[in-house]
């Protein structure tokens, strides 16, 4: 293995491990808002992509980066964000889908498809795994996700919203 290898691995390790301050069981390798990890001129980079072009966690995603890669020995690395592509809820991992069920939260469904085309959504309750739910507003606790309530349980619960 090169040095240059050692270094992008060791940041790439550094900043998977980051948490996103608005849903703390997942880490922005999770969510695939980090897209790459390379070494230009011997120096680390970071890529980032929001979830939307106005997410207020990016900031702080982008300082806590820069501090996991200081703490690897890391001091000079920098962290860029870069909005196109755009981020898709296609760039989670299954992993990361896992999480948030876990978590209450309803992950996304993969985009496209009929039911995209047409706004027809059945998102399952992470509580009780109904289909039989209803959206009561489109933003929930933060504007990537919407409130629903599942018919069955009667619990409320945050939907991941896809993009």
């Amino acid at each position: 293995m090169s040095p240059v290898e050692t270094l992008r691995d060791r940041a790439l390790r550094a900043a998977a491990e980051v948490v996103d301050p608005e849903i703390p069981v997942l880490t922005i390798a999770d969510l695939g808002v980090l897209r790459e990890v390379r070494e230009v001129d011997g120096t680390v980079e970071v890529l980032i992509t929001p979830t939307y072009s106005g997410c207020p966690a990016m900031n702080m995603i982008a300082l806590e980066v820069e501090m996991a890669l200081e703490r690897a020995g890391l001091p000079r690395a920098r962290v860029r964000t870069v909005l196109s592509p755009a981020w898709t809820t296609d760039w989670m991992t299954e992993e990361g889908r896992r999480k948030l069920r876990d978590y209450g939260i309803a992950p996304p469904g993969r985009t496209g498809g009929r039911r995209a085309l047409f706004g027809e959504e059945a998102v399952a309750c992470p509580q009780c795994g109904s289909t039989r739910t209803e959206r009561l507003a489109e933003f929930g606790s933060t504007s990537c996700k919407a409130l629903w309530r599942c018919l069955a349980c009667r619990e409320p619960f945050d939907h991941f919203r896809c993009h």
